[in-house]
């Protein structure tokens, strides 16, 4: 169950050691996001922000993390999507789908900093034309997704 339904961001240069409940700590310095536990079991969760772990989007004074957030080592094994601020509880994931989850995501890392070592795979696989992103942010905001995106 999901007792706080909604994380306000707050942009720091380190994570404080004491988390205050209903607030993302985002920490662009050292590319990583904070929060306690939407559940309310107080647990610290850390979502690195990587190309291979977790995506911050920025839309207007709003946050989004993606992919869900799934609590499967904490006691609580809460699962939720955070999305322009609110909380959204997702269903429970049994151990089979977790097991097969985290084979995908070791392969995903695998796969991408095999690339990363090697600068002319890594080149040859970039798409040469950028796609338009409606929900980019403007101004102040922007420059902070480019810092978050590279």
């Amino acid at each position: 169950m999901i007792r706080h339904t909604e994380l306000l961001p707050r942009f720091v240069k380190v994570i404080p050691r004491k988390l205050g409940p209903g607030v993302l700590y985002v920490s662009t310095e050292y590319g990583t996001a904070v929060h306690s536990c939407c559940c309310g079991c107080g647990q610290e969760v850390v979502t690195p922000l990587t190309p291979t772990d977790w995506r911050l989007t920025i839309v207007g004074e709003t946050i989004s993390l993606w992919p869900s957030i799934g609590n499967w080592n904490l006691p609580c094994r809460s699962h939720y999507v955070i999305k322009r601020n609110r909380v959204i509880e997702a269903g429970s994931w049994g151990k089979a789908r977790i097991e097969a989850e985290q084979k995908k995501d070791k392969a995903a890392k695998a796969k991408f900093y095999a690339q990363a070592a090697d600068p002319v795979q890594s080149k040859a696989s970039q798409p040469m034309t950028a796609t338009p992103n409606r929900d980019a942010p403007q101004g102040f905001w922007a420059k902070l997704w480019l810092r978050l995106a590279s």
